[in-house]
């Protein structure tokens, strides 16, 4: 019997930008497919191409980019930034946290997130925000277990 594979979770670095934006791409791949995933794809900040908006965060002070690696093979990959508040607060938003289907469950993800939200509080962030979409039970639980909790919900109708 072989030795479990080992998780890891370090800051991204520009050598792993193309591998960025093939997760990044099956991350909205997979996310437009399920209820509300369109309306998602089409107002999140990262844009495609995905490569120049990696590029850039990973210089930018105010955003973090971290990969979840197994036995040190890129399989998932979370990014954060600051968000400014007119009251002048500081709020930590997780706007990607996404795990290769066949390597979930491994613990990748948690890594990633408690790497995010230790950047966030190192950052002088209030609190943090992400999204799950509708109907994904499994992500609200994930948040969950990090003690992110529904604070609002956007609704929205087709008009088309």
């Amino acid at each position: 019997m072989g030795a479990a594979p080992e998780e890891a979770c370090r800051p991204a670095v520009e050598p792993d930008v193309p591998r960025l934006v093939e997760l990044a791409e099956s991350a909205v791949a997979e996310l437009s497919a399920g209820r509300g995933g369109l309306v998602w794809a089409r107002t999140r900040p990262r844009r495609a191409p995905y490569g120049p908006g990696f590029a850039a965060a990973l210089s930018d002070p105010e955003a973090r980019v971290v990969v979840g690696t197994l036995d040190g093979t890129v399989m998932g990959y979370g990014a954060a930034r600051v968000e400014h508040l007119e009251d002048g607060g500081r709020l930590g938003v997780v706007e990607d946290l996404y795990t290769e289907p066949g390597c979930r469950e491994v613990g990748l993800g948690e890594l990633m997130m408690e790497a995010l939200i230790g950047w966030c509080r190192e950052q002088g962030c209030f609190g943090v925000d992400s999204l799950a979409l509708p109907g994904d039970r499994h992500t609200k639980n994930f948040f969950e277990s990090f003690g992110l909790v529904a604070r609002a919900i956007i609704v929205h109708r087709s008009l088309s």
